[in-house]
């Protein structure tokens, strides 16, 4: 059946509900790592090139940190592996990197404080259980890392699955637009979440500006207009500037051409915003540009930061312009290299995603170009928070993951066809149980790799939680 030509909510589930004749909910516990042919190492080592090779070394150092933080910078190597096991091809718009520390607070374009998932720089178009495999597995890595026994980080799978299940149902029986505009509510009552919301409240663009620059008596590096050095730019600019701070190995001030370059580009992104946001961009100039290093899957990519003044020195705008190279699923996802008209935007790919499955979205949002590189543009920290994995202990581990699971459910069911796979997972808990399985037995597979990398990177093998 051409699930094109379904029209109700009823033969769309019928058609999920018959999907599982491809591939039978059970089956989804199945994972052998003798299914390879490629090694873990390999699939890395691919997957940094065309990096700044200084910083690939860093992003090894992440990553054999702790099993988690292998997991983190390990995105291509789980979607090899997905792509070796069977699918139930109900394509959705996918986080694609979906994981406990990919949810967090930020700035609504109304200012109000919103909690969602905040990571797209892997989404695509792939099959939905994909992400649910990987946010599960993450709950388990992230309770082992915070000291959870295996029983209770199997419980927390369990958790967000069951959630998963449950709010999808909710949500295919949902109007349409009910779902395009359900709030998750009750979050403040959630104790690891609500630590997250009480640090958003503190990391304003202030509190950015006094950590990450420092006033230095020199004009600024470029000019509003006319994308001026300090040996052109006119006598306004002549007064003591706030600059970037060199922060080694995560924050080094840029100037010259490069700066010039990158400032340059904000005209391109200007052109990526809604008119309106064009506007109130155009009321921000330019006043310093920085390299900075973020992530542990995105170390190595070109980052760069860009502290904008509106109103006077106490009107701060720190915009983001980071490198998007193709999704680690791209290769097993037949067209997703390619737009409607050619060659794909890697930063406009990433915006839609985020615009799909985010309630509410940063209101600077967009993408630009430099040098035939594609780039996602947005604010760097307006307040912004995230999970700590010392908070994911004992309760706030299964109060976390029921969240994970709404929120995760919300994303697909407003990207994507909620009534398909409710179809598909069912009302039982089939599909929990051997999502569980896989997520257990991925991450102890994970913690294999990530001895490997340790071993490879003959550094002693120890645990520590990032």
């Amino acid at each position: 059946m051409d699930k094109t030509q379904l029209v109700s909510a009823r033969e769309r589930y019928a058609f999920g509900r018959e999907r599982r004749k491809q591939m039978k909910r059970l089956h989804h516990k199945t994972w052998t790592a003798k299914q390879r042919r490629e090694s873990p190492l390999k699939l890395l080592e691919v997957s940094t090139r065309g990096r700044v090779p200084t910083l690939v070394a860093l992003k090894n150092e992440l990553m054999a940190a702790s099993p988690f933080g292998y997991f983190r910078g390990a995105v291509p190597v789980m979607a090899y592996d997905l792509s070796l096991v069977g699918n139930t091809g109900i394509c959705n718009q996918l986080c694609g990197d979906a994981h406990v520390r990919n949810l967090g607070a930020f700035a609504a374009p109304d200012g109000r404080l919103v909690f969602d998932i905040n990571d797209f720089d892997e989404t695509i178009v792939a099959p939905f259980e994909w992400d649910v495999k990987r946010m599960a597995t993450s709950l388990v890595l992230a309770g082992r890392a915070a000291g959870a026994k295996n029983l209770h980080c199997r419980e927390a799978a369990a958790v967000f699955l069951e959630r998963y299940r449950t709010m999808m149902h909710s949500f295919a029986r949902m109007p349409v637009l009910e779902v395009a505009k359900y709030q998750v509510h009750r979050l403040g009552n959630v104790s690891p979440v609500a630590g997250i919301l009480r640090m958003a409240e503190r990391a304003t663009p202030m509190h950015t500006l006094l950590t990450l620059t420092e006033v230095e008596g020199r004009p600024s590096v470029v000019k509003k207009k006319g994308v001026k050095t300090v040996k052109g730019a006119a006598k306004s600019s002549e007064r003591p500037q706030r600059v970037f701070r060199t922060i080694p190995p995560n924050l080094k001030r840029v100037t010259g051409a490069l700066a010039e370059q990158v400032v340059g580009s904000l005209a391109i992104y200007a052109e990526s915003l809604q008119p309106e946001r064009r506007h109130f961009l155009a009321q921000y100039r330019p006043m310093d540009v920085a390299f900075k290093v973020v992530g542990t899957g995105s170390v190595g990519l070109r980052d760069y930061v860009v502290l904008m003044e509106g109103n006077g020195v106490k009107d701060p705008l720190f915009l983001q312009i980071k490198e998007e190279v193709a999704s680690g699923y791209a290769p097993y996802v037949a067209g997703a290299l390619k737009g409607r008209r050619g060659k794909q935007h890697q930063g406009q790919r990433v915006v839609n995603g985020e615009r799909a499955m985010q309630l509410q979205s940063d209101p600077f949002l967009g993408w630009t170009t430099m040098e035939g590189r594609d780039y996602l543009v947005r604010q760097l920290n307006d307040h912004k928070a995230s999970i700590q994995l010392e908070d994911l202990k004992a309760a706030g581990l299964l109060e976390y993951a029921g969240v994970c699971g709404e929120m995760l459910a919300r994303g697909h069911a407003r990207a994507g066809d909620s009534a398909m796979v409710a179809g598909y997972v069912g009302t039982s808990a089939r599909f929990d149980e051997a999502v569980g399985a896989f997520a257990e037995a991925y991450a102890d597979q994970t913690e294999v790799d990530w001895k490997q990398l340790v071993k490879s990177l003959k550094m002693p093998v120890k645990k520590v939680a990032k």
